[in-house]
């Protein structure tokens, strides 16, 4: 791969990541409820799963996925599924009086949940898989060894992800005086909650290769 190949492949890659989805509305709202930490952490577990969808690719098994239309349906409903869960749970916490919203924002969590939070998103999102699918073999070289070029590619991708993640977080923590207020506690879930909601739903419209 050549640079200039490399660098219109790093431009594609950086605004597609930027793009809003699931794994930055999840940092925007841990940044903004949960902290800089948790946001790290979480970030880490998005892009490990995002690492997995790239090894998928690699091995051809995100083109026998996407051939079949039962095996995508199945990782689109999982998908789906996840995100809903993650709206109604911000949504129906939105609904506690004064006193259980500041417990419920302040409320402790391992790390650890952050994490596999994180990757869930990730690896139960059917987008990534149709853009490594897709984007990979547009800027591969064949007469160069392959495995390399997939393993760049990844590295980019996951450093530009853990970049936007950590810098939406950031950007959101600093507003975080916002959420003082009870009130905008419940404002801020309600609308998160209905976005993750929303690209919950969005997926099942998403269609495979046939």
């Amino acid at each position: 791969m050549n640079l200039d190949t490399l660098a219109i492949y790093c431009f594609v890659s950086f605004f597609y990541i930027i793009s809003p989805g699931p794994a930055i509305f999840l940092a925007i709202y841990n940044g903004a409820v949960n902290g800089a930490k948790c946001v790290m952490v979480s970030a880490v577990g998005n892009i490990l799963g995002l690492m997995c969808l790239s090894a998928l690719s690699v091995t051809g098994l995100s083109a026998i996925l996407l051939a079949s239309s039962t095996l995508f349906m199945a990782v689109k409903v999982i998908g789906a599924c996840y995100l809903i869960y993650l709206g109604v749970k911000q949504i129906r916490g939105s609904r506690q009086d004064k006193n259980q919203q500041h417990a419920l924002v302040n409320q402790p969590r391992a790390l650890s949940s952050y994490f596999k939070e994180g990757l869930l998103v990730a690896i139960t999102n059917p987008k990534p898989i149709i853009f490594f699918a897709a984007l990979f073999p547009q800027f591969l070289d064949t007469t160069q060894p392959l495995p390399l070029q997939f393993i760049v590619m990844t590295f980019i991708f996951m450093a530009f992800s853990f970049l936007s993640l950590s810098t939406y977080g950031y950007l959101a923590q600093r507003a975080k005086g916002f959420l003082a207020k009870p009130n905008n506690v419940k404002w801020f879930q309600r609308i998160t909650g209905g976005l993750f909601v929303g690209m919950g739903v969005s997926l099942f419209q998403i269609k495979n290769a046939n």
